[in-house]
């Protein structure tokens, strides 16, 4: 006759109790009933006794425990029979699918990843209390939007086999809007000139973008801190946010928020002092002040005089240094002294330096660009060089770095590079817009990061009406270990330039080169090469007459066995973004006497980053060319410079500021010069509403320049200006660069082009 023992999780809790106990006995079979899904060696693997050793009622309380613990059952019992352990259980249901229906503000798929991670996903064991977690957090991320007249439904539907759906039902709603912002308290600075501060805003034109119009308490308590900010850096040392109230409307679509302020008085610096333990010079340390006595306080140059200190230490090894500004105030003469307490801690060294993200890119590819070695001192500096080398490649978007204590040492440290990789290859395309030109294509194929080589291969298939191109180039720059780099280059060129607004001929060149670069200092490279070039022209009755004089002079077919030789310094903090730091080059081609051609031309660029913070930053640029022709030879005018356009002086069509001619039909056409020059100004700012997003920069700029023939004397009057606003954007589908320029100081015969644009294919 078969008895019924432990019946439930109340039996598995009083087994032990002397009532219910059973005198031991040997296991003559074991047997489970009950189960669908679940293989019966899944609960012979949790049952503690195996078939011929004892059972007890020990090793019964045990055995409904560990079941239970599985969460696989809603029930479990023990059953014996003459000898026979049978095992019953009720399953709990498996989910077979997780739906959703009327989501529109997120992504059903990153919502299944989500939810997978809380326990509630296909083929998981369903869990009622795991749903209601799921419900209630689907239901927050909704708040955290503003859709706070959202509305969840859940459905759990049985299915065949023990098995159920979980359905999502959704009602969105509108999100609720902030109708207003109020702030009270605020005497010395207008209401208005601190709502700016805010990130938080009512309804405007581009609040459908950024959604800076919908309530988030993440983004309110940034704004109180925004607040505080502006007011330390301009002298309120006790400033305070007494209270914060925001209130919905009845019908959840309106927010009102209401910030009291308290501003306090207006301090000055009476001195700042340095104390503590101080590894190097007190002096050194002192000249990092960025506030001294007299000025108006401001909290940003207190934090700034502590990280300058802070990297100070860090430059000698001094990892985990410690600086603390301590404040000592008097509120009746408002004044406020700092004092800098100094604990440099141990110094350490580096331990070993690991990369992370790099899925394409070579770890030989990025341990190269290290400034900071294994086993040395820790240095900061080294650290920050290392991590501007890898921003520099173009190969990754993002660059962070941490230096993590080695567990169980005081002495050493890790450092840990964490790369978000780009796509490194591109085919880009130009264009431009005119009332007068049709559209002028080109472009060009391109892999910077050749199978995460570091190598860099470019493709040039050019079909334009004024160029086809066909070139290969390829470059090594690490060549040797001592950073020595190398590549080569062949190229096809034919140019008919006669659909623009310059001088009529038709080129073809063919040739191909040699070059080499050397690394002279940390930032600094000198490169030079060797190549050979073998152009035939063409010229025709609507040529200008230098062209077709020179043709006469020297045949329609040419050769140059060109010599170069150039130097470069890039302090820029990112090839992509960047934000600070020089980038400064100079170039001179030489074609030798060897051949037919004898000239010299040459270039320099200098350009200045000048950061503001938050992704603010002025760019600075000039750039000068002289070309001339040595040894009783021309120039060659295929060799000249020319200026316009994108790239030079936006808001002026392509190619055609400088001396012009006019042909046999009337048309006023560019001759190019031998002499350029163009400045730019740009002031860089985020897109508003993309928070810390950096693919995307808005910037307003100044252009200045022009070409001068050999003939022509350089005057300043002679420039050309533009104004405008430019837009660039990494997308997904590639880069895009578009402006829109003014043109200023126009002369009659000038050409202007208001509208420009650059975009590309990333693959």
């Amino acid at each position: 006759m078969k008895s019924k023992l432990l019946p439930g999780l109340i039996a598995a809790l009083f087994i032990a109790s002397p009532a219910m106990a059973f005198e031991p006995f040997v296991v003559k079979d074991i047997r489970v009933e009950g189960i669908q899904r679940t293989e019966a060696g899944t609960v012979f693997s949790y049952l503690p006794v195996k078939v011929g050793e004892q059972f007890t009622d020990d090793k019964a309380s045990q055995a409904i425990k560990a079941l239970f613990a599985t969460g696989f059952f809603k029930d479990v019992r023990i059953e014996l029979e003459q000898g026979v352990i049978v095992v019953v259980v009720d399953e709990r249901p498996a989910i077979s699918q997780v739906d959703f229906v009327g989501i529109k503000e997120f992504d059903k798929e990153a919502l299944r990843k989500g939810l997978k991670e809380v326990g509630l996903a296909e083929s998981r064991i369903f869990d009622r209390a795991v749903l209601e977690r799921a419900e209630q957090e689907l239901k927050r991320q909704y708040l955290s939007k503003g859709l706070y007249g959202v509305q969840i439904t859940t459905t759990v539907t049985p299915l065949e086999r023990n098995r159920v759906g979980v359905n999502f039902s959704v009602v969105e709603g509108d999100a609720a809007k902030i109708r207003q912002i109020n702030l009270i308290g605020n005497q010395v600075f207008k209401e208005k000139d601190l709502l700016e501060q805010l990130t938080l805003t009512t309804p405007g034109w581009w609040t459908w973008y950024s959604k800076n119009d919908q309530y988030s308490k993440q983004k309110l308590n940034a704004d109180v801190e925004a607040l505080r900010a502006f007011y330390m850096n301009r002298g309120y040392l006790d400033f305070n946010v007494t209270s914060t109230q925001v209130s919905i409307t009845p019908d959840k679509k309106d927010i009102y928020i209401t910030l009291s302020i308290s501003e306090g008085e207006k301090y000055t610096v009476s001195d700042v002092r340095l104390a503590g333990k101080m590894p190097v010079p007190q002096a050194e340390l002192e000249k990092l002040f960025k506030l001294k006595s007299g000025d108006v306080f401001n909290r940003d140059n207190v934090t700034a005089t502590t990280k300058a200190i802070t990297d100070r230490l860090g430059d000698e090894g001094y990892a985990f240094a410690n600086v603390n500004a301590a404040p000592e105030s008097d509120k009746d003469g408002r004044k406020v002294g700092f004092t800098f307490f100094v604990d440099p801690g141990p110094r350490v060294y580096v331990r070993k330096i690991n990369f992370a993200g790099n899925v394409r890119t070579r770890d030989e590819v990025m341990r190269r660009e290290m400034r900071q070695m294994e086993g040395a001192w820790y240095d900061g500096g080294a650290i920050t060089r290392s991590k501007n080398r890898l921003n520099r490649l173009g190969y990754f978007e993002d660059v962070t770095v941490e230096t993590p204590a080695v567990p169980g040492s005081t002495d050493l440290v890790d450092a840990n590079f964490t790369v978000k990789e780009r796509a490194t290859g591109n085919l880009m395309l130009g264009a431009g817009f005119s009332s007068s030109e049709k559209v002028i294509l080109s472009g060009s194929i391109s892999q910077q990061n050749i199978f995460g080589t570091g190598n860099a291969v470019t493709l040039q298939a050019n079909t334009s009406k004024v160029n086809k191109v066909t070139s290969l180039s390829f470059t090594n720059p690490y060549w040797n270990i001592d950073g020595v780099s190398i590549g080569w280059d062949i190229y096809q060129r034919n140019v008919d330039p006669t659909s623009l607004a310059v001088a009529t001929y038709r080129s073809s060149s063919m040739g191909g080169g040699v070059r080499f670069g050397y690394p002279i200092a940390e930032d600094d490279r000198i490169n030079f090469g060797l190549s050979v070039d073998q152009t035939t022209l063409k010229v025709y009755d609507t040529s200008p007459i230098q062209y077709v004089d020179f043709v006469n002079r020297f045949g329609e077919q040419s050769r140059s066995l060109m010599a170069t030789i150039g130097w470069a310094r890039d302090k820029r903090d990112s090839f992509l973004y960047p934000t600070s730091g020089v980038y400064q080059r100079a170039s001179m081609e030489i074609a030798t006497p060897v051949l037919d051609m004898q000239y010299v031309k040459g270039s320099y660029q200098h350009q200045q980053w000048i950061p503001f913070g938050g992704g603010y930053a002025l760019m600075l640029n000039a750039d000068l060319g002289y070309a001339h022709g040595y040894g009783g030879k021309d120039l060659p005018f295929y060799k000249n410079f020319y200026a316009g356009g994108i790239g030079s002086v936006r808001g002026y069509e392509q190619s055609t500021l400088g001396p012009r001619y006019t042909d046999s039909s009337g048309s006023t056409r560019s001759l190019g010069g031998n002499r350029r020059f163009v400045t730019n100004a740009e002031y860089y700012f985020p897109m508003p509403g993309s928070g810390k997003d950096k693919n995307m920069r808005l910037s307003v700029f100044a252009d200045a320049g022009y070409v001068w023939g050999a003939d022509d004397k350089v005057k300043a009057s002679d420039l050309r200006y533009s104004a405008g606003l430019a837009f660039t954007w990494s997308s997904p589908v590639g880069p895009l660069k578009f402006s829109l320029g003014q043109a200023l100081k126009k002369k009659e015969e000038d050409k202007t082009q208001k509208f420009q644009f650059q975009l590309g294919t990333v693959f």
